[in-house]
């Protein structure tokens, strides 16, 4: 310690490993009065998340909960009012246990975990949830705002920065190698990757059945995706419109839809986690965030994991299992392209994404989580992941994982 400096407190703590313990989600509905969901309150749907996460781990006494984190992007009604408190008053944790909500948009759930696993690593915390929600048919993404005029009027922003569709058109532009015949191409192997994994019993087991009412059809139980498009083709691909720009090449096809669901996590620290009997799905290595041109939100991952190599000394090289939020098509390819990784990697969403399942905004980062913690259960061979995803309003954000089941080079 440098002469004269001030020694720490007594019970002050070096940075310690953050474990992903579970997650969990919904399964995923589509928006709109048609949508499984559309009689069933967002609130909920992160509720009955919390509950089956203790439910999955009955080792964990309530009151260890430190924190519950959940995102909404659209923070009014339903979705309002400190959800990460009143979720976890609902789901029946002990009014000791403290809870906030936050808005990164679609980064909404990977923010909760990195700030909860930040509070983690300098001892703040030693056990939180964190996930997100997002009602989408019950509250489309922008309702209620008020966007300063300024934003446009001074021209800080290109005006189809606020439209997430042109944003995905001006990356085709600015990428002119990514064709829509690529795109296509792409979706329909995320909807055969899904398909797929579903069928083998790889998605399902994350999954929380959850109560939903009709007022046609009355009580219902939800028990897988509602979005997927088993069977879709290139050929079918090639047909449909595109709305955001005449001739355009983004479609509702190669595009995650408007859908309705709710993720949580589970993190500790790592003693903590041994302590309590708590299995280690895997290990925080790092995380980081990027702006980009607003009206290209869509390569936003691209600066946030090259600034996060830096940080972590990794490189693309040393990740053997990615997770890439298929808000579009393009962006993905995008992502692909700098790194000089081909279309149809088998590291790459290898059980499709949000493409095929949906991206109910605020909650699909803990999905990408999720799915890579099992995979890591899989592949002792990987011993580094990455989640990644662009961010509405010009960003990105990346987190790598360490695989605990790791056996080294054989």
């Amino acid at each position: 310690m440098a002469a004269g400096a001030t020694p720490l407190a007594p019970n002050a703590r070096s940075v310690r490993n953050v474990a992903f313990v579970e997650g969990v989600r919904t399964p995923f509905g589509k928006a709109g009065e048609k949508g499984m969901y559309a009689g069933t309150r967002a609130d909920d749907l992160v509720v009955n998340a919390i509950r089956e996460l203790l439910r999955r781990h009955p080792g964990l006494p309530p009151e260890r909960v430190d924190e519950v984190a959940i995102a909404a992007t659209t923070q009014i009604g339903d979705q309002g009012l400190t959800i990460g408190r009143t979720a976890a008053l609902l789901a029946g944790l002990p009014k000791s246990v403290p809870g906030f909500a936050l808005d990164r948009m679609c980064a909404g759930a990977m923010t909760a975990v990195t700030t909860t696993a930040s509070g983690i690593g300098i001892g703040a915390y030693d056990i939180a949830i964190a996930g997100g929600v997002e009602h989408m048919g019950r509250h489309p993404m922008g309702e209620g705002v008020d966007p300063n005029p300024r934003i446009i009027a001074d021209k800080l922003v290109d005006p189809t920065a606020l439209v997430m569709g042109q944003t995905a058109e001006n990356l085709h532009d600015r990428f002119p190698a990514i064709t829509k015949q690529r795109t296509d191409a792409f979706a329909a192997r995320s909807q055969e990757k899904y398909a797929e994994a579903v069928k083998t019993g790889k998605i399902g087991p994350e999954l929380v059945p959850v109560a939903t009412r009709s007022k046609e059809l009355g009580w219902g139980l939800a028990t897988e995706d509602e979005p997927p498009r088993p069977g879709t083709t290139v050929e079918q691909l090639a047909g449909l419109k595109t709305p955001f720009r005449p001739h355009g090449r983004i479609t509702a096809g190669n595009a995650a839809g408007l859908n309705d669901g709710a993720t949580a996590a589970l993190l500790a620290d790592e003693d903590t986690a041994r302590e309590l009997g708590l299995p280690i799905g895997m290990r925080l290595v790092g995380y980081s965030f990027a702006g980009v041109e607003p009206e290209v939100m869509g390569i936003g991952p691209v600066p946030a994991t090259e600034k996060l190599f830096k940080r972590t000394g990794l490189s693309i090289d040393d990740i053997g299992l990615f997770e890439i939020n298929e808000a579009f098509a393009v962006q993905v390819l995008a992502f692909l392209d700098h790194f000089g990784i081909a279309d149809d990697d088998p590291r790459v969403n290898q059980w499709g994404g949000a493409i095929a399942c949906g991206h109910p905004l605020a909650s699909s980062g803990v999905r990408l989580m999720t799915q890579l913690s099992r995979q890591f259960a899989e592949r002792p061979d990987v011993r580094y992941g990455l989640t990644t995803m662009c961010i509405g309003i010009g960003m990105g954000g990346t987190v790598i994982w360490e695989n605990p089941a790791f056996e080294g080079a054989k």
